[in-house]
């Protein structure tokens, strides 16, 4: 059986192909087109996931969207008729759309199919299904997951109705036990924030959290005073005269500036101590709720593995603190926590609805490392690459891994580019660029000049899985970079005596490894096993044999404004345009120096100011 899961049409469109209950292929949109955050339909991630598989859309059995749309526009249109007459502006925009496109999605859909299918409109078209948004989520996480019976916890902004579920999956059967409704939201809590602080919604949530260990959390109690009224059990209610996003075409009211006494930040302004401390304070309070809610779950179920969904799961400070907590042993978060997952969730909803065969749950999990996009030999990298006008070395894998591991540790940047793309919006390796971490000056440099962005975000470790306990304080693998964990102590550095607070102490010296640990000690981590990805974890052990440290800086191959790269003449154009010494293409290696003067563009490009 073959099952094909869509999102779109929302933000990070993605597909995903199951084959007998196995996740073979899943890729974003965004990829392909260059367009961040891209919501079209995702044809061109449909036409990868068919060619994966050597079939055509007439293969397939299923296809399955990831929500149900009448049921999200009657949570549309009951929100305006409870609120009239505010809101009319928003209704104005909102409505046309849904009449025109999203109210009748299953014929857009079956039009797009049609227009991506081989054979165009005389292809057969397999049934067209839909799962409800949470659901999707929540299969995302525990089908994949390495658990025979697990609680599953899904938190987001919202679905069709709901913004936090949880439930119990057991073998092939997983049930919704619970859930929370719009307009009480802990994703639009912190997106509400993300707001405030001048940052995009719905992409800029991730960098709110980078910037919370800057600040003091000194409003916890005024946001849990006034914003949101949380139980013991973890449920919540908003008070929504704090808000406008029900209503208005923007997230916060005047309300929530006058409780604050600061207007929410102009896009690309400074940043003042309030965002600091107001980042730090929600941060503290989603921590909170999202504990509660766990050790609530914990005791309902008696279940000790726990699955995490939803785009609030890729809070990974957060989740370092569920893992720390008692409330459950294990815990697995599905690496594409978000609507990009939500096709690998419909699809497999999808079997083992209609599948009768059991449930063998993997080991490791399902995601095969996350690596579940395109991939390009040597050869074709080459012609791309001379294509494109590079300039090219070929060596053999053992050459390239020693010339790489020689490069890092004299101090240059590495664009890494091999095997199949990361599903997710986290690069793990095969789409990576990677740094030492030993050098005070690397952040800086990375972000500033590599990925043109703000010079507060923090950089992820990668390191071998067997020296992580020596690094870190984390006793398990985190090959998804999905967990925060505090640097080993006897690899800190103590501070010197009047070390400046906030922003002003971003280029202090806090351990072995500068590069990779945050202000407040934190890193978040992620674990290289030889099995899942045997070259990844081959060129960390080059570079602890020359340097003593089985840790390299990891970010994503991309600059700001633009989507990882997918192609190798994606890779050429992002080194050209960056400061990146070196760029590998599987066993292909590029110098900077070696390349045509005419091509490069350093800083060049038109990054979205997000």
């Amino acid at each position: 059986m073959r099952i094909l899961g869509l999102s779109a049409f929302y933000h990070d469109s993605a597909a995903a192909l199951v084959e007998d209950g196995r996740l073979v292929a899943a890729a974003q949109e965004e990829r392909f087109t260059r367009k961040k955050h891209d919501a079209r339909f995702p044809g061109n991630a449909v036409s990868y996931c068919l060619e994966r598989c050597g079939g055509t859309l007439a293969d397939i059995d299923f296809v399955t969207f990831y929500d149900k749309p009448f049921t999200k526009f009657e949570r549309l249109l009951e929100t305006y008729l409870t609120l009239v007459p505010r809101g009319f502006r928003s209704f104005r925009v909102a409505i046309p759309v849904w009449l025109r496109e999203k109210l009748f999605l299953k014929r857009l859909l079956q039009k797009c199919l049609t227009n991506w299918a081989p054979g165009g409109k005389k292809a057969r078209l397999p049934p067209l299904l839909f799962t409800e948004h949470h659901l999707s989520h929540q299969a995302s996480a525990f089908y994949p997951s390495p658990f025979q019976e697990a609680a599953v916890l899904s938190l987001d902004g919202v679905g069709e109705w709901a913004t936090t579920a949880w439930g119990v999956g057991r073998g092939r059967e997983l049930a919704i036990h619970g859930e929370i409704h719009f307009p009480h939201s802990l994703g639009l809590l912190y997106s509400a924030f993300t707001y405030q602080a001048g940052f995009r919604v719905n992409s800029g949530e991730y960098k709110l959290m980078g910037l919370a260990p800057y600040g003091r959390p000194r409003f916890v109690q005024t946001i849990l005073d006034h914003i949101i009224d949380v139980k013991a059990d973890g449920s919540f209610r908003l008070d929504q005269s704090y808000f406008d996003y029900c209503t208005g075409l923007r997230m916060t009211s005047d309300r929530f500036t006058e409780l604050f006494g600061v207007p929410p930040r102009s896009p690309e302004t400074e940043i003042r101590t309030e965002d600091l401390d107001l980042a730090a304070s929600v941060q503290a309070v989603t921590e909170e709720v999202v504990l509660r809610l766990t050790r609530s779950i914990a005791k309902k179920t008696g279940l000790r593995n726990l699955c995490l969904a939803g785009g609030v799961a890729l809070n990974c400070v957060a989740n370092g603190k569920v893992l720390r907590d008692p409330s459950f042993e294990r815990i697995w978060i599905q690496p594409a926590a978000g609507d990009a997952g939500g096709a690998v969730g419909a699809a497999l909803a999808t079997h083992h609805g209609f599948g009768e065969e059991p449930r063998f749950p993997d080991e490791v999990d399902g995601m095969s490392g996350a690596y579940l996009g395109p991939s390009f030999d040597s050869r074709d990298a080459r012609t791309e690459l001379e294509q494109a006008g590079a300039r090219v070395h070929a060596f053999s894998t053992d050459e390239v891994l020693q010339r790489t591991a020689d490069a890092l540790a004299e101090g240059q940047s590495v664009g890494w580019f091999q095997g199949r793309m990361e599903f997710g919006p986290r690069a793990l390796g095969n789409r990576s660029i990677l740094a030492d971490p030993r050098r005070p000056e690397m952040q800086r440099r990375l972000n500033l000049q590599i990925k043109y962005r703000e010079s507060f975000r923090p950089f992820a470790p990668i390191v071998l899985e067997e020296d992580v306990q020596d690094w870190f304080d984390l006793t398990e693998a985190s090959p998804y970079m999905l967990l925060v964990a505090p640097v080993a102590e006897a690899r800190r550095r103590v501070l010197p005596l009047g070390t400046e607070v906030g922003l002003g102490s971003l280029n202090v010296m806090r351990s072995e490894i500068p590069a990779v640990t945050h202000v407040d000690y934190s890193a978040r981590v992620q674990t290289v096993s030889s099995a899942t990805n045997p070259r990844a974890h081959a060129l960390l052990s080059e570079f602890k044999k020359r340097t003593g440290c089985p840790v390299l800086v990891n970010t994503s191959f991309n600059v700001r404004g633009e989507p990882i790269v997918c192609t190798p003449q994606d890779a050429f154009a992002c080194f050209m345009r960056t400061e990146l010494d070196v760029l590998v293409v599987e066993n292909i290696l590029l110098l900077k120096s070696d390349q045509d003067p005419a091509l490069l563009r350093p800083g060049s490009g038109d990054f979205a100011l997000d």
